[in-house]
């Protein structure tokens, strides 16, 4: 199915243009113009967010879990437009599409199931103890209630999970948070389907239309109109290092500072151990190689660095993966920006001295190959430009001298989004004196697998200490995002009729 996009805005259930427009730059098919941003159009969506949580916010569990249903079965309703448009802006596959799909209108589906539980309340209650000594206890109860209108900028690597309805969103509206949505440029066409479909939703069940608006495009003026509106009360946002700590800034320095969630960045190293080195050191090369390469590299979870105990064993891994990596063809990357962005990483490792060439490739344009580099302990160490992240498929070895210098790298490391271990059982020992440093670097740590591949549960924690993230006790997947959009209440002594139905 082909969409012409209408190349609006949504203020308010409202399709709204402005005077300049701007050209999307698809991987393959037509371009199409779009409404551009401007400060103005944020503050009326703004507004619009913070009249509509006066019913939205007070709504009841079963109204919101249907809305999230709702926008669900509107987003598969355009299944074939979205792959299609999507594919063509991103450069995607579209299989990987539909499985984006599946997981976005998934993670709205889940949202509407835990709040239908209650759980998320965390619902507490201290009954008046009236005849204690020596003061009586009021009456107390204590639920979560929703802060406010939510900003949320889409992201580029995820035109669909992490985007206009993505993880964000679901979360802010399960908690009854209005939200404005920030689209991203790279696929302004994919939001825009979104987009309708979330306001068919809402239009659907008779809710106020200021839940939800979509501004795309724009220079940074439109981004910081949106972060220091009155009326946002928190930013979800998924993006670059120097983005999301200049929004980050700008929350901070607000004459009311407000929360911003922002997930940044992060190298993901696995540390591989002496006895699962001895034991299977070929395939742990061969499945790095294929995580390092999934959808070129482009995902906050791409495992870029092995940290090895040098020796033979290391040899094997680093041919292995050498091997494996020599069989992958250029593959097309999100925007121009992003591959040339790849390209300034590879040359920053490559120029180091301390770096040796392990598998070097050819790209340019839109495209990326993989790059294999390997370093030592001694010059990470020394050196803490090469554990910055480089987005896209490049791979850094990390020799060190002995099991001693292994760790001391794990201490080295910033804040990170997983750190892995790939050990078995003769490797406990090394294990159990890793674990607590790895725990403390990082939101998610995994055993014998690969971080690329986030699973949308409860238990999920896609988060981690600065600068893989703002705010180190918060996930951007799962359904412990929604504390994000919440703040506890106590109310002492209220008579039932004034309480809300949740904390009676």
């Amino acid at each position: 199915m082909t969409h012409i996009p209408h190349g609006a805005h949504w203020i308010a259930g409202q399709q709204v243009t402005s005077d300049d427009r701007f050209s999307s730059q698809p991987a393959d098919g037509p371009a199409h113009l779009f409404s551009t941003g401007t400060p103005a159009l944020v503050a009326q969506a703004c507004a619009a967010a913070e009249e509509a949580f006066w019913s939205f916010g007070y709504s009841t569990r079963s109204e919101r879990a249907a809305l999230l249903n709702a926008i669900a079965d509107e987003v598969d309703a355009r299944a074939d437009a979205i792959t299609l448009i999507g594919s063509q802006e991103t450069g995607l596959p579209q299989a990987r599409l539909i499985g984006e799909r599946g997981r976005t209108t998934g993670q709205l589906r889940l949202f509407a199931n835990h709040i239908l539980k209650g759980d998320y309340l965390d619902r507490r209650h201290d009954a008046a103890l009236p005849d204690r000594q020596p003061a009586p206890r009021p009456d107390l109860r204590m639920i979560q209630r929703p802060i406010g209108p939510v900003a949320v900028f889409g992201a580029s690597n995820f035109p669909l999970a992490f985007s206009v309805a993505g993880g964000d969103t679901a979360a802010a509206l399960a908690a009854g948070c209005p939200v404005v949505v920030k689209g991203h440029s790279a696929h302004p066409g994919t939001g825009e389907l979104v987009g309708d479909a979330i306001v068919a939703a809402i239009s659907k069940l008779g809710l106020h239309p200021g839940i939800f608006s979509l501004v795309q495009g724009g220079n940074r003026d439109v981004g910081q109109a949106l972060v220091t509106d009155p009326h946002i009360k928190a930013v979800g946002f998924t993006g670059s290092l120097w983005g999301g700590r200049a929004l980050f800034d700008i929350c901070a320095a607000r004459p009311e500072p407000i929360p911003f969630f922002g997930e940044l960045g992060s190298v993901n190293p696995m540390f591989l151990l002496p006895a699962a080195m001895a034991a299977r050191a070929p395939d742990l090369g061969k499945g790095w190689a294929g995580s390092l390469t999934m959808g070129a590299g482009q995902f906050c979870t791409n495992p870029g660095v092995a940290v090895i105990v040098d020796g033979p064993d290391a040899d094997a891994f680093v041919a292995a993966t050498k091997l494996a990596l020599e069989h992958v063809g250029a593959q097309t990357m999100l925007t121009d920006g992003m591959a040339e962005a790849y390209r300034t990483g590879r040359d920053r490792i490559a120029g180091s001295s301390a770096v040796q060439d392990v598998l070097t490739t050819m790209c340019d344009n839109r495209t990326a190959t993989p790059y294999l580099f390997e370093t030592t302990a001694d010059a990470w160490l020394a050196n803490h430009d090469l554990g910055e992240e480089v987005f896209g498929p490049l791979g850094l070895v990390v020799r060190a001298r002995d099991t001693d210098q292994l760790v001391a790298v794990a201490q080295s490391l910033k804040g990170q989004l997983t750190c892995t271990l790939h050990l078995d059982d003769g490797d406990t020992g090394l294990g159990q004196q890793l674990l607590p440093i790895l725990e403390r670097k990082a939101g998610r740590v995994l055993a014998n697998g690969f971080p690329t591949g986030v699973e949308v549960a409860d238990s999920m924690v896609h988060g981690g200490p600065y600068p893989a993230s703002t705010n180190f006790g918060a996930t951007s997947v799962g359904t412990l995002s929604i504390r994000r959009f919440l703040r506890p209440v106590c109310y002492q002594n209220l008579p039932d009729a004034l309480l809300p139905d949740d904390a009676r």
